[in-house]
């Protein structure tokens, strides 16, 4: 199921990642649904973006190598 984002002047797709989806890493995500919008940096307020969900049930393991105490 797809929700809808209504953009706000100076929203770029970084922002709108962090905000819709949790993590600026998910910019891709966004472009690949709103194809239409690609070549915008800055938004201009009242743009309709559609926010595909995301399964974050998936988590990425630490590698064996790297300790429980350490950090990436």
């Amino acid at each position: 199921m797809t929700k809808t984002y209504i953009t706000v002047q100076g929203d770029t797709w970084d922002i709108i990642a962090y905000k819709q989806l949790g993590s600026e890493y998910s910019l891709p995500i966004l472009l690949e649904a709103n194809k239409e919008h690609r070549s915008t940096v800055i938004f201009s307020g009242g743009i309709k973006l559609d926010i595909p969900k995301v399964d974050t049930s998936i988590v990425t393991e630490r590698p064996a190598w790297l300790g429980e105490d350490e950090e990436l």
